[in-house]
């Protein structure tokens, strides 16, 4: 699952790059049934600012370090041998880790193209086609096939995708490098304690430039906690058994993200123009039973239930833009990947396997600020006294409780949504304040 910043509503943070290439990786013939293995990669110097943080230990003596570690932590001196010639030094994933470029996209592009009828219908023929692992990990689990085969279709297209770089050569260089070092360090350690207990060789440990594995794209330390043996062979391979890939991705979904079972996740609704727009953030909670009164509906018109079941309204692209109740279950999605346009395409995809029909679009095209104003908002509520997180032209959470708070404070409707006449307003206000006079003390 992608490694990812602050929420995000107004803009996906699409860490969706060119797989990275290297004159070392050059393969060899695999023998029946497996992919090519990719020989190690050509080990590259490491930056003098990588060590920095490793008291200037030089990356031999760094990885030296590391392998005290693992066997500290109970791996084995045979594989740390074995995966030894893959625990080289790339800068190359070093330079992309730091490079990683943010863009936007409006909800209904993103879920248009990501939700697509035709990842629906193969979700569902994937379904009928592992009936049985299917029907065994909601029994064990709690967790519906619709869910698991949208995360399923979303991180690989069902295994077509799932990255084509040695993973170990990535983790390592990662853990070398400042940015991230303990969280790395802790992932190479768990993908050495994979290749330990059986489940791949090093040269299988084939996955995306920054560590994840498998068609469910987990990170070695969710796969080395939650993957399960579910065909039976004695390993847990997430890159070519389904039956694995299906029980361990419930298995994650359940224990790992606390799904709870037999209640839903998203559903479409929606919301009159008169409602309390200051009411809808996933921070809110409120019955079924309030929010019909307050004039929320399913798209055709039906009546919500009368009852007590709690629920947020969210409005991925404000109040003229598609509407959602999202139920507890959907906390599961944002701990899975923490950019809510994403979030959102997942529980969305899932309701649309499930059987939901499409979306309603909006009636007219929703504006979105350009990067460059978004950026510049940011910059205006921080000099408001808000703490936004990093100002990067990325919406997070702070971000959207700070636009909220400011449009309750102009008067305008307090949907999370960045406008132009916000903007505009605050401007205003900034000129405002910096043409006051300062304040001086009485004499």
């Amino acid at each position: 699952m992608p490694i990812l910043s602050s929420g995000i509503r107004t803009a996906v943070v699409a860490v969706i790059g060119t797989l990275v290439t290297s004159a070392a990786s050059a393969q060899f013939a695999p023998p029946p049934g497996r992919p090519a293995p990719a020989a190690p990669r050509a080990a590259t110097a490491p930056s003098s600012r990588a060590a920095a943080c490793h008291n200037g230990a030089s990356f031999d003596r760094f990885l030296g370090e590391l392998k005290q570690q693992a066997v500290a932590a109970g791996v084995s001196p045979r594989a740390i041998a074995d995966a030894s010639p893959y625990l080289t030094y790339d800068q190359g994933i070093v330079n992309r880790d730091r490079g990683q470029r943010v863009f936007g996209q409006i909800f209904t592009e993103f879920a248009g193209r990501m939700a697509a009828p035709y990842r629906m219908q193969n979700g569902q023929q994937h379904i009928r086609t592992n009936a049985a692992a299917f029907a065994r990990a909601e029994k064990e689990y709690g967790v519906p096939p619709a869910v698991i085969a949208a995360f399923w279709g979303l991180e690989s297209d069902f295994g077509a995708n799932m990255g084509n770089l040695p993973v170990l050569p990535s983790l390592v260089s990662l853990a070398y490098d400042c940015r991230r070092s303990e969280r790395f360090q802790n992932e190479t350690i768990a993908a050495l304690k994979i290749v330990d207990r059986g489940d791949l060789m090093p040269d299988e440990m084939i996955g995306s430039w920054a560590g994840e594995l498998g068609q469910t794209q987990f990170l070695p330390t969710h796969y080395f906690t939650y993957a399960v043996d579910y065909d039976g062979d004695g390993r847990r391979n997430l890159l070519r058994s389904a039956p694995d890939v299906i029980g361990s991705t419930a298995n994650y979904i359940a224990t790992g993200l606390k799904w709870r079972r037999g209640e839903p996740w998203l559903e479409e609704v929606r919301a009159p123009q008169n409602f309390p727009w200051d009411q809808a953030d996933l921070t809110i909670r409120l019955p079924r039973s309030k929010l019909a009164q307050l004039g929320v509906t399913y798209p055709d018109g039906r009546a919500l239930p009368n009852d007590e079941l709690p629920a947020s309204l969210l409005l991925p692209m404000g109040r003229m833009g598609p509407a959602f109740l999202a139920y507890a279950n959907f906390a599961a999605y944002t701990e899975w990947n923490n950019s809510l346009i994403y979030s959102t395409t997942a529980a969305y995809l899932a309701t649309r396997i499930a059987g939901a029909p499409p979306m309603r679009r909006p009636a007219a095209a929703v504006a979105q600020l350009p990067f460059g104003a978004i950026k510049e908002l940011q910059q205006l509520l921080v000099r408001a006294g808000f703490d936004v997180g990093k100002v990067d032209g990325v919406l997070g959470q702070q971000s959207r409780t700070a636009i909220k708070a400011m449009q309750i404070k102009f008067g305008l409707p307090a949907d999370s949504w960045p406008t132009a006449e916000l903007l505009t307003r605050m401007r205003g206000g900034a000129r405002a304040q910096a043409a006051s006079p300062p304040e001086t003390a009485a004499r």
